[in-house]
């Protein structure tokens, strides 16, 4: 078909030279020769793809590439000459079978992991389309494929119909979008004059480090962030963010924004939205929701009530790239009106928006303005199995979690640290050093998981954000670590 229709475009443009021929036998060669080319580019992609599946099943945990031995190890140069075809092949199927595994099923490291067949296939077609979403002029449908995620979002929310949202490079972005339209909304001015007065912002202790971060990026300052203490399950102490507040006030400083969290980075705890949203609204200050971790139990009826008084957060954001098994990143947010996108985020460029109306032209509310479409891996997952799979898939991974922590809770030699209705297992195990423990299964290529602290004590911090994983692969990880304890024990205590 494609090559019909440039037959006829060629012949309306050539036949009166007499050249016809000469241009649709040069124009189809070339053609020919660039479909070969892509096809030999994606069967390399394919060969590779299928080695690093096979390893993960037999390899799960990546040795380690020792830093001073990167450069030696892999064939990481940048050349003059091009490489040749084999040269070329070794050096990116070397560089991808010595990365770090993070879709395997002794990965348990950071709050994303595992893989979805129907995202990546999203993700991939994303890559060959190459759209940004700053105009409907380029991104086309998929502006709509954006609005679609975010009006079904705005509905399981509670979100009114005036609300609006739009993705970002990651949950840190997310909360500074948040945390930025705060500080435009206490002072419109602002964005105008700079910061003339000291803005102050609370967050629990627990929370997310992005937002000390974000505070000096938008010129609150890092100092002018109060911490709040939370309880002992890690949820923000309501009668602590209103002292702080109190306090404030009487110095002559002016709060302006509320940062609570669902679902805390260590223990995955939930601080009580709507008793926080009480204190912001009697003090007139904006509530940002950080549910990068864990806001997806909004598709949950089982878990919702872990953020009950959402929908009267200023704004809120989730990744769809950790409980939702879409691939980095993908990270959402939302505001409860959708003219503080606008106000902080619109910025005229004739160059770039002429035509579709602001409705259509993304890049108005978005932090960036070239911007890849992360929304089709996403909707291409939530097509496939739609809102009731995604349903299964968060209260899947609550299932593992309580499976786990039942494990630790029925077992003497450990001592479990976190709670229930969280997707954390935090323990100790026969009073062994946490930091020591993860780090020599990572050493030894056992099993890739970390740790974290509160109130002073580490552990060990077992994350089931794998949708993939199943009860079977939790007890696998328990049977590893003691196994593996029992094999390193003088190690471990030396």
């Amino acid at each position: 078909m494609i090559q019909q229709s440039l037959y006829f475009v060629v012949h309306r443009q050539s036949e009166a030279s007499g050249t016809f021929y000469v241009f649709v036998g040069l124009l189809l060669l070339f053609i020919q020769q660039l479909t070969v080319f892509m096809q030999a580019d994606l069967q390399l992609f394919q060969q590779i793809a299928e080695q690093l599946i096979a390893a993960e099943e037999n390899q799960p945990v990546t040795p380690i590439v020792p830093p001073e031995q990167l450069y030696q190890q892999l064939d990481l140069a940048l050349n003059d000459e091009p490489a040749d075809s084999e040269g070329y092949e070794k050096a990116l199927t070397d560089l991808i079978l010595n990365t770090p595994k993070t879709t395997s099923k002794a990965f348990f490291n950071q709050l994303f992991g595992g893989r979805n067949g129907k995202a990546v296939v999203g993700e991939l077609l994303s890559v060959l389309l190459n759209n940004s979403m700053y105009t409907y002029k380029v991104a086309g449908p998929m502006v709509g494929v954006e609005k679609v995620i975010i009006n079904k979002i705005k509905s399981l929310l509670g979100y009114p119909s005036t609300a609006e949202g739009t993705l970002a490079a990651g949950g840190s972005m997310t909360n500074f979008m948040g945390m930025l339209m705060a500080r435009d909304r206490f002072d419109a001015e602002i964005r105008q004059k700079g910061v003339q007065q000291t803005l102050i912002a609370y967050t629990s202790k627990e929370a997310h480090y992005s937002v000390p971060k974000n505070a000096a990026f938008i010129g609150v300052g890092r100092q002018n962030v109060r911490y709040i203490e939370s309880n002992e399950k890690g949820e923000m102490l309501v009668s602590d963010l209103v002292a702080q507040i109190e306090k404030d006030l009487i110095a002559g400083y002016s709060p302006f924004f509320v940062n609570a969290t669902a679902g805390t980075t260590v223990l995955g705890a939930f601080d009580p939205i709507d008793a926080i949203a009480d204190v912001c609204q009697l003090y007139g200050l904006w509530l940002h929701v950080d549910g990068a971790y864990c806001g997806s139990v909004m598709f949950s009826d089982k878990y919702k009530h872990l953020i009950k008084g959402a929908h009267r957060a200023d704004s809120f954001s989730l990744n769809a790239h950790k409980m939702l098994s879409t691939p980095l990143s993908c990270s959402i947010i939302l505001s409860k009106e959708k003219k503080h996108l606008y106000d902080s985020f619109s910025n005229d460029a004739s160059y770039l928006y002429q035509a579709d109306g602001d409705e259509l032209n993304t890049g108005k509310i978005s932090f960036q303005c070239g911007r890849r479409n992360d929304a089709l891996k996403f909707w291409t997952l939530w097509k496939a199995i739609g809102t009731k799979g995604l349903t299964q898939m968060v209260e899947h991974e609550f299932a593992l979690a309580e499976h786990g922590r039942q494990y630790v809770l029925k077992h003497p030699d450990y001592e479990v640290y976190s709670h229930e209705n969280s997707i954390a297992v935090c323990f100790n195990y026969k009073g062994i050093d946490a930091k020591k423990l993860c780090t020599l299964l990572y050493e030894k290529g056992k099993l890739v998981v970390g740790y974290g602290s509160f109130r002073g004590t580490t552990f060990i911090r077992l994350v089931t954000v794998n949708a993939g994983n199943e009860q079977v692969d939790i007890d696998n990880f328990f049977k590893t670590l003691e196994d593996f304890v029992q094999e390193y024990w003088e190690e471990l205590f030396t």
